[in-house]
């Protein structure tokens, strides 16, 4: 989709604030959303402007490939199955925090999940390096917020809020693999929709991810526009996913090829330690070829395997 026609399809501040305070509203679709005919429901993250303010100018891009930038709505883009199942995921994509994949790993995310009957909200988050006063921190405020509204909506919806799964690829993995432990980074997001005791997460999948950024293995996009392009040790442990992970973290989905070049592949060993050392369920899955960004697999490579271990994880969570 290009800017133009993203720049058509965007809801003005005032309807995105309806939006929130009402429910949802479906405008025409673009050419790279789940449907044919018709877009996503979307749902403003914040009532007026996101934690701390600032933020890019001008319009939402898109690039070629169909991944966003110059992000200035935070927001979910909610995907229902035509046989509802119960089962909600939130979806985040990668793209080392400078871009968010849509068009390659989240729209095809939805689609597949809805054909399973789980009904998908897909996270478009803000992007440290666009201007947010919040920083690093941006992104993960948002994912804690559309966390919490995704559990108002579940109640709303009648869906069942003991079958939330987390999906992430890449820098979306890092994203969602710091959302699943609840820790609040270096500053205190509220999450003020959301009251009491909630259940906890069915698990979080985590494709290609980035987990550490710490050295050796940390010359990634994610470190430099997470931590910074020379942070001291303690920080970069700090935003790094396996230091997280406690007694009481969500099961989890692990899988990355052995000759990613982007993300290292000890990202997700380090992970599926980290799991084992505090008792936490986790599957991994070792890809021997398939690089990095194949997204839900590519047809004729080994890749096209991981959505089948996937699917019998989440039939072994509840959530098929």
């Amino acid at each position: 989709m290009n800017g133009d026609l993203l720049s058509e399809l965007r809801l003005s501040r005032r309807a995105m604030l309806s939006l929130t305070a009402a429910g949802s509203v479906s405008v025409l679709a673009g050419c790279h959303g789940p449907s044919r005919s018709l877009s996503p429901e979307q749902i403003a993250l914040w009532p007026e402007t996101p934690p701390g303010g600032g933020g890019p100018t001008g319009q939402e891009q898109a690039t070629p490939s169909g991944a966003l930038y110059n992000i200035r709505e935070p927001r979910l883009e909610i995907f229902r199955p035509e046989s509802p199942n119960g089962g909600v995921a939130l979806v985040a994509a990668g793209g080392g925090y400078q871009r968010i994949g849509m068009r390659r790993e989240a729209y095809p995310a939805a689609r597949w999940l809805n054909a399973r009957g789980i009904t998908v909200f897909v996270l478009v988050y803000r992007l440290p390096g666009e201007g947010w006063l919040s920083g690093a921190m941006a992104p993960f405020q948002d994912a804690r917020r559309a966390l919490a509204l995704v559990r108002q909506r579940v109640r709303l919806e009648k869906l069942d809020p003991a079958r939330i799964s987390l999906l992430g690829f890449s820098a979306g993995g890092h994203l969602m693999g710091l959302t699943a432990s609840r820790w609040s980074g270096v500053g205190s997001p509220e999450e003020e929709d959301v009251q009491g005791r909630v259940a906890p997460l069915s698990g979080a999948a985590l494709i290609y991810p980035v987990i550490t950024l710490e050295k050796p293995y940390d010359r990634t996009a994610t470190r430099r526009n997470i931590a910074g392009l020379s942070p001291d040790p303690a920080q970069a442990l700090l935003w790094s996913v396996q230091s997280h992970v406690l007694p009481g973290y969500p099961p989890v989905f692990l899988t990355q090829a052995d000759n990613d070049r982007i993300a290292n592949p000890v990202n997700a060993a380090l992970m599926a330690q980290a799991c084992q050392t505090v008792g936490t369920e986790v599957e991994y899955h070792r890809l021997p070829s398939g690089g990095h960004g194949f997204g839900m697999g590519e047809p004729g490579r080994t890749t096209a395997s991981w959505p089948l271990w996937y699917q019998g994880w989440l039939a072994r969570r509840g959530m098929i």
